[in-house]
């Protein structure tokens, strides 16, 4: 069978598979993965982890040994200066279902947000009010008229979907920055029974973020619609920060070319967080994760269907699941 495809988005970067699962078992494309781990939910977290781990390798030599420039989002850039691109709008209308994070992980990133302005103060933030986890994408780059027809098809599941993770609690947990040239995101991997909390068995691990994603999938596909989603690849992350300039790494205001000294200050900050996350945010032996250190999808709130213009963190909600 042919190797999982890998779709790039509108900056070039490429959502590729990189956990080693490659081959296609049904129409659902989270089938495969889960089959190949024989349903094991350590085996799930391992390709979630080689996956991000392997990811961050290529893109720190894409920094360090092929001197990439950071890739700027042109349309991010031309709402973020108004006063250069005056009028503009965004017209990709989205249809997403979105995991919203708890208010404990939350204050985690806006902290983790601070850190990194200390060596890239040009950076673009996620407003905290806008974070989000792609759970499922229908699409992705329509008109608002197209995305409202797709609405019509799929609205006798939204309430089952959007209330989905209240029955079907997935565990996340082992918080990492993963970055490329053009964002820098917070990941998460599927729980294994690892120092669950006290009010969950472990063995409740055994569903995870993964089966969630297919069930989505299914309960989505089930109405006949068609699921144009870029995001099928092991990954549970949030997006919180996004490249709009060339100035924190560049050798000077006139001169863009990426300054070595720069890039890797940007890189050791990023992997001093990532140090700090693992000996204070991952489980050890039997203690308790600390807050915001684990996410179980669908704490206070359910999944977000959400339509519109909502690359950046926007859109309309059409209806909020509910949250436990």
């Amino acid at each position: 069978m042919d190797k999982t495809s890998a779709p790039a988005n509108e900056n070039g970067n490429v959502f590729e598979d990189l956990s080693g699962t490659s081959h296609a078992t049904s129409d659902n494309p989270y089938d495969s993965l889960i089959d190949e781990c024989s349903n094991d939910p350590t085996g799930i977290q391992a390709r979630y982890t080689r996956h991000r781990e392997t990811r961050n390798d290529a893109q720190r030599k894409k920094f360090v040994d092929d001197r990439s420039s950071v890739i700027i989002d042109p349309v991010l850039y031309k709402l973020v200066h108004p006063e250069k691109h005056p009028g503009f709008t965004d017209d990709r209308n989205c249809l997403v279902f979105w995991a919203r994070p708890p208010s404990d992980l939350r204050s985690l990133i806006a902290g983790i947000q601070q850190q990194l302005l200390t060596i890239a103060p040009s950076l673009w933030l996620m407003p905290t009010e806008c974070l989000h986890m792609t759970a499922l994408e229908i699409d992705f780059s329509r008109t608002a008229e197209e995305i409202d027809e797709i609405v019509k098809t799929l609205s006798d599941k939204i309430r089952e979907i959007t209330d989905y993770p209240f029955a079907h609690r997935a565990r996340l947990i082992k918080p990492m920055l993963s970055y490329d040239t053009a964002a820098i995101a917070l990941s998460f991997v599927p729980a294994a029974s690892e120092s669950p909390p006290d009010d969950r068995h472990e063995s409740a691990d055994v569903y995870t973020y993964h089966h969630l994603r297919r069930d989505l999938y299914e309960v989505s596909k089930s109405t006949g619609v068609e699921i144009a989603s870029r995001y099928v690849v092991p990954s549970a992350h949030l997006t919180i920060a996004r490249f709009v300039t060339q100035a924190d790494i560049a050798v000077s205001e006139d001169d863009k070319t990426p300054d070595p000294s720069k890039v890797q200050k940007l890189l050791d900050q990023i992997e001093k967080i990532n140090a700090d996350l693992r000996d204070r945010y991952w489980p050890k032996d039997d203690q308790r994760i600390m807050a915001g250190g684990e996410w179980i999808v669908g704490q206070e709130k359910g999944l977000d269907c959400r339509k519109g213009t909502l690359w950046y963190g926007g859109g309309q909600t059409i209806r909020l699941g509910k949250g436990f």
